[in-house]
């Protein structure tokens, strides 16, 4: 399974797919969809802090240990090096807008701690 480039504008990696809808010096912005009991790679960034606001569905975000239930409408504040993931626990598509905000916002800046496929960093 490759990674995606650093400047990669979507993918679909097992648990869904991503893209990005504005991508400026400051601020990235991206459209996250999970599908149903899949869940993203428990992770952190050193660059960079995420905002993210459920659009569609419901889920569970988990930050540093902690689980907190999400649904439409909620939003989250993913500060930087704190380890989270999302995940959708219901049985239709969660999406979520993610807004990143630092001094570098590419796909190389994931470190996971976990991973349902096989993607922990080294």
């Amino acid at each position: 399974m490759s990674k995606p480039e650093p400047d990669a504008k979507k993918s679909n990696p097992p648990w869904g797919k991503w893209e990005v809808l504005l991508d400026e010096p400051t601020y990235k912005v991206k459209r996250v969809t999970v599908l149903p009991g899949k869940r993203l790679s428990y992770q952190k960034h050193f660059k960079r802090s995420e905002h993210w606001m459920v659009v569609c569905g419901k889920g569970i975000v988990t930050i540093d240990g902690k689980e907190i239930n999400i649904e439409k409408g909620n939003t989250v504040d993913i500060a930087r090096e704190a380890a989270h993931r999302m995940t959708n626990n219901g049985d239709e598509i969660l999406t979520f807008i993610e807004i990143q905000q630092g001094e570098y916002f590419g796909e190389d800046d994931i470190i996971r701690l976990e991973d349902d496929y096989g993607r922990v960093s080294s």
